[in-house]
């Protein structure tokens, strides 16, 4: 029978090598695979090109990821936030590079990367300098702007509940991002709050099949970004 469940996160994301592209979901805090996240970082993986909806806050998650000097390339809707520091910092003193995809076109991106689809047409950067150096067709008189689909190595991902089959149910709005990025990576990492066995999960319920997720780790108690800025948290 298969079984996705790996026993530690460091053991999860062991095999993210220099270099890789790695999706991380979340939207700020809601569904940010913390653990996962200070696995990489204790793994030690450097020159990485990460894609999220933003760019960490405190100096705890992708925030210390950033800050441990792991990350070349960031590709992200909101490079500032109301607790982001690090990055800003970083980009500042050109130690960093920043990719800004408005946030429709950054989940689209991706889900046109599950998809197969390699590339499509949308009007939300027309006209600004986010559409410099790339193809514009125009349609039924009106002008479009080409964007590739996006995919990466690996995802990692939080969600509530998985069965050891990998299919996933998460917590409300903390679904956002991950979906997709489960859909557009070549290995699929998880971390769940509680991992049953098959038939635990109401079929109708899933929202990611176990198709695509490659590995699944249980985080019973995972932790809380904004309470780690609270307590001033830095990691590691």
């Amino acid at each position: 029978m298969i079984d996705k469940r790996i026993a530690t996160p460091a053991a999860a994301v062991a095999d993210i090598c220099d270099g890789a592209s790695v999706m991380i979901g979340g939207f700020g805090e809601a569904g940010s695979p913390i653990e996962l996240i200070h696995a990489l970082i204790d793994l030690g993986a450097r020159d990485l090109t990460v894609i999220n909806n933003n760019t960490g806050n405190g100096e705890a998650g992708l925030a210390a990821l950033i800050g441990n000097g792991q990350v070349r390339k960031m590709i992200c809707s909101y490079p500032r936030s109301s607790h982001s520091k690090v990055f800003p910092e970083l980009y500042r003193a050109g130690k960093i590079e920043l990719e800004i995809v408005p946030q429709g076109t950054l989940a689209e991106r991706i889900r046109a990367g599950g998809a197969g689809i390699p590339a499509f047409y949308t009007a939300s950067t027309v006209g600004t300098p986010l559409a410099e150096g790339k193809e514009i067709r125009n349609i039924n008189g009106r002008d479009y702007v080409m964007e590739y689909a996006l995919k990466a190595d690996y995802a990692l991902i939080k969600c509530e509940n998985a069965d050891r089959l990998g299919n996933l149910v998460y917590n409300k709005t903390a679904r956002n991002f991950n979906p997709v990025m489960c859909m557009a990576a070549t290995v699929t990492i998880v971390q769940a709050r509680k991992v049953v066995e098959v038939n635990g999960i109401d079929p109708e319920h899933v929202i990611t099949p176990g198709i695509f997720v490659d590995r699944l780790v249980e985080v019973t108690a995972p932790l809380i970004e904004s309470q780690l800025i609270a307590q001033g948290v830095r990691y590691p």
